[in-house]
């Protein structure tokens, strides 16, 4: 089992960024790639972006490319998603997710999720 806790989220204006992290604990020596799916109200369950167990290749959401930057930090157990010029449409809640096959842009194929973080983006 792993579990994953989602942080740092909040309001934020059009244009300003954020850093979310995802720290996992249980059984972290496994070698799990990790994405961040995201959630708006009355939208379905969207992918945003995923990197490898090794942290060397990632995959992005066209709509956040060269906005939103996903890293990992193997030793610290943590994932991060960096956000940038942040707009209205990227309001929802953000969730981070662990699977066994990378790249997957499916949110059925991760096996652990986190609760969520939310972030709003005002105009």
């Amino acid at each position: 089992q792993v579990q994953l806790v989602e942080s740092g989220g909040g309001l934020v204006q059009a244009g300003d960024s954020l850093r979310l992290s995802c720290a996992a604990s249980g059984r972290t020596g496994s070698r799990y790639a990790m994405a961040w799916f995201r959630q708006a109200p009355g939208k379905e369950r969207e992918f945003v972006a995923a990197i490898s167990w090794s942290g060397r290749t990632t995959y992005y959401a066209d709509s956040v490319k060269g906005r939103f930057t996903i890293s990992m930090d193997n030793a610290k157990n943590t994932g991060y998603l960096q956000m940038n010029s942040l707009k209205p449409e990227d309001t929802a809640r953000y969730y981070c997710a662990a699977g066994r096959i990378y790249p997957n842009t499916l949110s059925n194929a991760y096996n652990y999720w986190g609760q969520g973080t939310q972030v709003t983006v005002s105009s």
